[in-house]
């Protein structure tokens, strides 16, 4: 039998198969010596005694290590428009991470029925739908069907401010739906008292992970090349520059540069790979 581990408690995996059934399963031995489980895997299981037991893990096309999810489809990064108010530098160093970890971002931007209709948000959010990033706005009165049809068939991860709405906006999708992140983040990280708990719920007609996105934005283990490859603006214009090795700084022939100053990227994610860039090439060495 096949199917995916929805909640980890412990040592105990609950599994939900292709028709909606639900079975509380151990892992065998020979589970434990291939990798651990996580939330996300898709597994074979079966029945032995009187207990339920994952065999094999299949193969996974993602894996995260904060939040341990595997079988990503998509990472939500909800920001709000205003208290606080939004910040492209921190949407695109989360984006970036994304990326890089072979995730789709999706913007959703709350909180817009705070903000008038010269606000500057709005001009961001032309900037990244130009850019072919999807965007999703969220106010108090809408009844965010557009995020409904972004989550259904999808495994998703929340990440972004704290502060911005992320329970009450799930909440409005399944008013039934209960996201305490900031209660598992505090438990994942008690040292020696962890307890291991990350659930997929289902959320309009997909899955939602319950606990926090990226907790953190490190990029010490990203090199130039492989941050530049996280950058969806940056795909068409790679393998183009002059040199094999330009990192898109200061060196000439460069067709990343000269596509922002063609207005053919955006300048604001430009100038947001250079600061990252700036942190990767200051990383300090550790041996």
């Amino acid at each position: 039998m096949i199917g995916r581990i929805i909640r980890i408690i412990s040592n105990q995996y609950l599994v939900a198969d292709k028709d909606g059934r639900r079975v509380e399963c151990v892992a065998m031995g020979k589970v434990r010596l291939q990798d651990k489980p996580r939330t996300g895997d898709w597994v074979e299981y079966t029945d032995f005694g009187d207990q339920t037991g994952i065999e094999r893990i299949l193969p996974r096309k993602n894996s995260l290590i904060r939040p341990p999810v595997a079988n990503v489809d998509q990472a939500l990064i909800v920001m709000s428009a205003k208290d606080p108010d939004f910040s492209c530098t921190l949407v695109d160093r989360i984006l970036f991470l994304i990326v890089n970890a072979s995730i789709q971002p999706v913007l959703c931007i709350t909180k817009m029925d705070l903000v008038q209709a010269q606000d500057p948000v709005y001009a961001w959010i032309e900037d990244y739908r130009h850019s072919g990033y999807e965007v999703v706005l969220s106010g108090r009165e809408e009844l965010d069907e557009n995020l409904a049809g972004v989550l259904k068939d999808k495994v998703t991860v929340l990440t972004g401010q704290s502060g911005v709405g992320k329970s009450s906006l799930l909440n409005k999708l399944n008013p039934a739906f209960q996201l305490q992140t900031q209660e598992i983040s505090k438990a994942l990280g008690r040292g020696k008292h962890t307890t291991r708990h990350v659930e997929l719920h289902e959320v309009a007609g997909g899955w939602v992970a319950d606990t926090p996105g990226f907790s953190s934005l490190d990029f010490s283990r990203m090199t130039p090349t492989e941050l530049a490859q996280s950058v969806p603006d940056f795909a068409p214009y790679l393998g183009k520059c002059r040199f094999r090795d330009c990192i898109h700084q200061n060196e000439p022939g460069c067709a990343i540069k000269q596509a922002v100053e063609a207005q053919q990227v955006s300048r604001i994610r430009y100038a947001d790979y250079l600061d990252c860039l700036t942190l990767v090439q200051g990383r300090k060495e550790k041996y």
